[in-house]
């Protein structure tokens, strides 16, 4: 995984400690899981068919001791070391029948058939060739079990110890995922935070190239798939690890023989692994993308919905969605057929296949007399176990594949360079804006502005008029360092903007946009931004001082009304007249108003001309005004052309001039007289 696992791994490492622990209690749990098989043989072998054992007589009944026909016989293994032992006899089985053996057997081992009066037992062993025939007498069930008694309690014993550890292991399994997915919560609520950070570092030019829906899918999507390799992936593959090493040791201790059966299970399955991640992370990488487009087109479809039904566009709208939508559907199918082929079905045939070369074996005594009935029910028992996380690895490869590849998309835009934000403040500066020989292009060589010079005095008012594209809000946008010029100077007070933080360089200024952005909240929210340093009486004073306050205290809940999205719900005067006050409240040095009054009737503007008479006094103010009524007053006019600075002066002047401005200013004025 390279960096990008190194990364997830570091995050991983904020919460250390309920991650060890989470682990801790899964070895625990797997610990307590495979003791079951030992007990599970221990009663098979020692319990059960140890009844098959040496019995020697004693003299009367003791300890572990079983009566059969008035005389006492106690198993061999339930002996003291140095304990003197009577004639040996011995319980036998064939078939599902027991009989009695008065005396020792010739042979351990071989095939035993019994004759059809139940009289003579023989035994066989085909691969020595011996064979032995003595006589035997059938057993009752009620002599069978006075032998099978005196293991009653141990049994009963085993039998509890193995219950026990089954509650033991689901008390440290719950723990350990209640700790794993608690992390996991965490780390993605602490990566989501530091991903919507990093948004608000980014440049403006950034989000130009990217649509919101996608940057709102790389938060969302793709961090809550991460999620899941942190509770699912991260605990079936330790889990796996866990499980397959003591499993490995335990069938080692078990029979070295049976345990080398399983050793090629391991290479397959990293083979297995490599071959999967090959397909699946092309496939995931297609869906992601799909998934991060079809989120922006669905934000961008409900933005513009007036248009488009205005427009008539919904089929065509439609159309191109479900375009998208089957683009990912198809991959999506892609990676289902390749999940499906190498799921658990195909873990499923491996596992019968060795299970079948194994009972083959033993059912051909290919595997010798030593390993009994209780040592392949272990080894059976103990590959169930091994295959359980083989098959929960396997599961999880496509939540691996898809967290892998969405956190590759998380950190490509957290790579991205952003801005730190930087700390404290800046004094106030007065606000002498300079340009000098300043040339920009957002695509280059294809300049926008060119060789712009001009200065704007404290306390003036800059007009910027023009045709549209002529270079007006880039000439602001490149005063607000949301772009850098890559030519010529830009300075406050003779200072070079280059050299201010942007986030100080912005904080004396406020500006205005022709299409004003509402937040979810109040009136008195939106003014504020919700910065403790603007008291409710600034807020109170910003609308007074814009002659909006008594507008919208008449409104149910005063200031105090709520506004949702992007301030629908108002009237598009009365979001211009918010967002005027909310530039007032932070007291600027600079005001820039970016066709702020387009959107305002003609009542509405002549209370904000007001209102900006007295607000200019002691600020630098910039204009971009395609009504040219409303500049008259501006200390600087500047008209360009094509990224030029082709005329400048004051209203009076550049009517004198009669050249573009003139030739503008008549063509508005005479389309007015038309219009009334």
């Amino acid at each position: 995984m390279g960096q990008t696992g190194k990364r997830l791994f570091q995050y991983a490492m904020l919460y250390k400690k309920p991650i060890l622990w989470a682990l801790l209690l899964l070895m625990l749990a797997v610990s307590s899981e495979l003791a079951g098989p030992f007990i599970a043989k221990r009663m098979i072998d020692q319990n059960i068919l140890g009844v098959e054992k040496k019995w020697h007589a004693v003299s009367a009944e003791e300890s572990y001791a079983a009566e059969y026909k008035e005389k006492w016989y106690k198993r061999e293994d339930h002996y003291e070391p140095g304990e003197a032992k009577g004639p040996e006899v011995r319980v036998l089985q064939s078939g599902r029948v027991f009989y009695w053996l008065e005396g020792a057997l010739p042979f351990e081992g071989g095939k035993r058939t019994v004759s059809p009066d139940g009289k003579e037992m023989t035994v066989a062993n085909e691969t020595t060739g011996e064979k032995a025939t003595f006589p035997v007498t059938r057993m009752s069930v009620k002599e069978l079990y006075a032998f099978y008694k005196p293991e009653i309690p141990s049994l009963m014993k085993l039998a509890g110890i193995y219950f026990g550890l089954l509650v033991l292991g689901a008390v440290f399994t719950y723990g350990q995922r209640l700790l794993l997915q608690t992390s996991a919560n965490k780390i993605v609520r602490k990566m989501r935070n530091d991903v919507f950070a990093h948004t608000q570092k980014l440049p403006v030019g950034y989000y130009d190239t990217l649509a919101a829906g996608q940057v709102v899918s790389r938060i969302t999507n793709d961090t809550e798939a991460i999620r899941e390799l942190y509770v699912a992936v991260l605990a079936n593959f330790f889990s796996a690890i866990v499980y397959m090493t003591a499993i490995y040791g335990a069938l080692f201790l078990l029979d070295a023989r049976l345990a080398l059966f399983a050793l090629p299970l391991v290479p397959i399955l990293l083979v297995w692994i490599k071959v999967y991640r090959k397909f699946a992370a092309k496939y995931n990488r297609i869906i992601r993308t799909k998934l991060s487009e079809i989120n922006g087109m669905i934000n961008e479809s409900i933005q513009g919905m007036p248009i488009i039904q205005a427009f008539r566009r919904q089929k065509e709208t439609t159309d191109e969605f479900n375009e998208l939508n089957d683009y990912y559907f198809k991959y999506q199918n892609k990676l289902l057929s390749l999940n499906s082929i190498t799921s658990h079905n195909l873990v499923n045939v491996i596992r019968n296949i060795l299970f079948l070369v194994i009972i083959i074996m033993f059912w051909g005594d290919w595997l010798g007399a030593t390993i009994g009935v209780g040592v392949l029910y272990a080894f059976v028992d103990l590959m169930n176990r091994m295959f359980q996380p083989i098959v929960g690895v396997v599961n999880q490869l496509s939540n691996l594949e898809t967290a892998r590849v969405s956190a590759e998309r998380v950190f490509t835009l957290m790579d991205q360079e952003g801005i730190d934000v930087a700390p404290g403040a800046i004094e106030r500066y007065k606000g002498e804006v300079k340009f000098e020989d300043v040339s920009f292009a957002y695509k280059k060589d294809e300049l926008v502005l060119k060789n712009i010079t001009f200065t704007a005095r404290q306390g003036q008012t800059v007009a910027l008029v023009g045709h549209t594209g002529s270079g007006k809000s880039s000439i602001l946008n490149l005063l607000f360092r949301f772009y850098d010029s890559g030519q010529g100077t830009i300075s406050i007070d003779g200072t070079d903007i280059q050299s201010i933080s942007k986030q100080h360089l912005r904080q004396h200024m406020g500006i205005v946009l022709q299409d004003p952005f509402l937040f979810t909240g109040t009136i008195a929210s939106n003014v504020s931004l919700d910065n403790p340093a603007i008291s409710r009486e600034a807020v109170e004073q910003a609308l007074r001082d814009v002659g909006a306050y008594d507008m919208f205290a008449s409104l149910p809940g005063g200031i105090d009304a709520p506004v949702i999205e992007k301030g629908s719900t108002l009237s598009a005067g009365q979001r211009q007249l918010i967002s005027f006050a909310r530039a007032l409240a932070y007291d600027p040095a600079i005001l820039i108003l970016d066709e702020a009054t387009a959107s305002i009737d003609t009542e509405t503007e002549a209370i904000i001309q007001r209102a900006l008479d007295v607000l200019k006094k002691g600020r630098t103010t910039f204009v971009i005004a395609h009504r040219l009524s409303t500049i008259r007053q501006a200390d600087q006019i500047l008209v360009l052309d094509r990224g030029r600075i082709v005329e400048r002066g004051d209203h009076d002047a550049l009517m004198e001039h009669q050249g573009k401005y003139f030739a503008m200013y008549q063509l508005q004025q005479g389309a007015a007289v038309t219009a009334s």
